[in-house]
């Protein structure tokens, strides 16, 4: 199989809300996977490679727009295409 597909290259910062100004709608036509220190986390909403971190849901809890709250993990942040 002979694929072809050029993939935009990977913003420092990246975030999955589409009202940040984080947000790449390029990255996002393709499937996106993180890692963080060698492990594949999925529940990623945002993510920053130079400051070694990526925010996460903490669990059910909601700020007073519905939005959930976030906390941050830090570590090697890689993220790839799948």
């Amino acid at each position: 199989m002979n694929d072809t597909t050029t993939f935009p290259p990977f913003p420092d910062r990246l975030s999955v809300d589409p009202r940040s100004p984080y947000y790449s709608a390029a990255v996002f036509e393709h499937e996106v996977g993180i890692n963080l220190n060698g492990k594949e986390r999925l529940e990623v909403e945002e993510y920053c490679i130079s400051e070694g971190w990526i925010k996460v849901p903490a669990g059910k809890a909601v700020d007073r727009k519905g939005q959930p709250l976030m906390i941050k993990v830090k570590g090697t942040v890689v993220p790839f295409y799948r």
